[in-house]
């Protein structure tokens, strides 16, 4: 247990967190990729939420901080934009051309090419 633990609730059991990188620590990213993954699929057009949640299905668990962060930055964006991006209609914007967003494209392209074949 750190020092200054903080408590929060999520549904019947609270889950400790604390900034020492400790099991809590992990307890908390847990929390957020699960978050993440349900977001993933409950975004409100259907094509994103299949293009999303598929990645957040096969990659979510596998992915480091830095990626995390960044999948979650990408649940906030419109999903025509996503859309578009990941369709190859419009080009990805400098600030969000991001490995990870590299990723989910190449991923989407070659679910769609095995889909073809």
């Amino acid at each position: 247990m750190c020092p200054a633990e903080r408590r929060a609730g999520f549904g019947s059991a609270p889950i400790s967190y604390c900034g020492n990188g400790d099991v809590s620590d992990r307890a908390g990213e847990a929390v957020r990729r699960r978050r993440a993954k349900f977001r993933a699929w409950h975004r409100g057009m259907r094509e994103v939420d299949l293009i999303l949640g598929r990645f957040a299905d096969a990659h979510l668990d596998g992915l480091g901080a830095d990626d995390l962060a960044s999948f979650e930055a990408l649940l906030d964006v419109p999903d025509p934009e996503v859309l578009a991006w990941v369709l190859g209609e419009a080009p990805v914007p400098g600030e969000r051309d991001t490995p990870l967003l590299r990723r989910l494209i190449a991923f989407h392209a070659g679910r769609g090419a095995a889909a073809q074949g």
